[in-house]
């Protein structure tokens, strides 16, 4: 783990095209699960600050099963599906009403996005969120952004906002993604014991991150700090900054836009990714996998190279041609992603064959590469 100096958090602020803001359940909710009205008002006149200073907002908003829990009158977060959909068709109108009550006072009104992880698998699809995010730019409109929980099932859920964030900041022009939860940041221990601090600028992602998050989540949230670090590896991989901050303190995001040393700041990488390519690794979820030997992962990870039949040593999944498939070393850990020019079972033919013996397989050699580099993306 590699920390920067703070300097580095003015320059980041004055980078800023875009604010991706995304807001937690537990910031928006009163210990009653009903929904804070303060709060709420308090971020949409930040917001607007935001918004004068010349940059565009995206607002990811959780909060429309805690607000429907309380409208509900229910005590506790169901725990089964229909019960959770119920809750959130009933929050979500509630929650969008009092975004757009309070921007509509000066001036703005709220538009409102409910998406599912099919938004993002499809590329015609995910486009199409990009267009119209952009659009919605052209008007004085804040676009708020929520899973759609009323018809979300296992196969199509972000998993929790924060995945859902990391992935909007990646189709917005050089954005700055702004987590805001009820823990200050991240902590070198458990933030709830004496003795640890808040640790303010990490330069690179490190894996030893996920050691430093304590294995806990709110009554009313999905996630906790493992997921937001989940967003944090999504969003730095692709080149963008995130800030991990208190949303309950007054004037988080004020603080954030004055360049204060508020909250956890993440550094992307320096080459940003381009949008083809994140979307091929860190967007669309992986068909199938490939395990590759050694001199494979070499040659694709440090080399820049195409990915070769010869260097497979396993198949797992079915996918057709131009899915998305990750790339796993010889112990199990994936490191790429890319579109694969052969289904799962031409692959499995062609696995550990050298390029001349394509032929004799498949009866003619269709791509010379399984993968190109050019729809390749190293995702370590």
């Amino acid at each position: 783990m590699k920390l920067a100096p703070t300097t580095d958090r003015r320059a980041v602020i004055d980078s800023a095209k875009t604010i991706v803001v995304k807001v937690g359940t537990n910031v928006l909710s009163k210990d009653d699960d009903t929904l804070d009205l303060d709060r709420i008002e308090s971020l949409c006149d930040q917001v607007l600050r935001i918004l004068d200073s010349g940059r565009k907002v995206v607002m990811v908003s959780s909060g429309a099963i805690g607000a429907g829990m309380g409208l509900l009158k229910l005590k506790h977060r169901p725990k089964d599906l229909p019960h959770l959909q119920a809750a959130a068709a009933v929050g979500q109108a509630h929650l969008i009403r009092l975004y757009n009550d309070c921007l509509q006072r000066r001036g703005y009104s709220a538009a409102q996005l409910l998406l599912t992880a099919n938004d993002f698998k499809s590329r015609t699809r995910y486009l199409n969120v990009r267009n119209t995010l952009n659009t919605l730019f052209e008007y004085k409109v804040v676009p708020i952004i929520n899973e759609n929980d009323t018809v979300s099932i296992a196969e199509i859920k972000f998993g929790d906002n924060d995945q859902l964030a990391a992935m909007v900041t990646g189709l917005m022009d050089s954005p700055l993604l702004v987590i805001l939860s009820v823990v200050a940041g991240l902590y070198d221990g458990d933030p709830a014991k004496s003795g640890s601090k808040l640790i303010p600028l990490v330069a690179s992602w490190d894996a030893a991150l996920r050691t430093l998050a304590v294995e806990s989540k709110s009554a009313r949230g999905t996630g906790g700090m493992q997921s937001k670090l989940d967003a944090v590896r999504i969003a730095t991989a692709v080149g963008e900054d995130v800030i991990i901050a208190d949303g309950t303190q007054p004037r988080a995001l004020d603080e954030i836009l004055s360049g204060q040393e508020i909250g956890t700041l993440f550094l992307g990488k320096h080459k940003a990714v381009p949008a083809w390519k994140r979307w091929i690794g860190f967007t669309v979820k992986p068909k199938g996998r490939f395990r590759l030997d050694a001199g494979a992962r070499r040659a694709v990870e440090h080399q820049g190279k195409s990915l070769l039949a010869a260097g497979i040593k396993s198949v797992v999944g079915e996918f057709a041609r131009g899915e998305v498939v990750a790339l796993e070393d010889e112990h199990g850990e994936e490191f790429a992603r890319g579109l694969t020019n052969f289904d799962s079972r031409e692959t499995r033919l062609v696995a550990g064959k050298k390029t001349a013996e394509i032929a004799k397989v498949l009866g003619d050699v269709p791509y010379a590469e399984v993968i190109h580099r050019d729809n390749l993306v190293v995702t370590v």
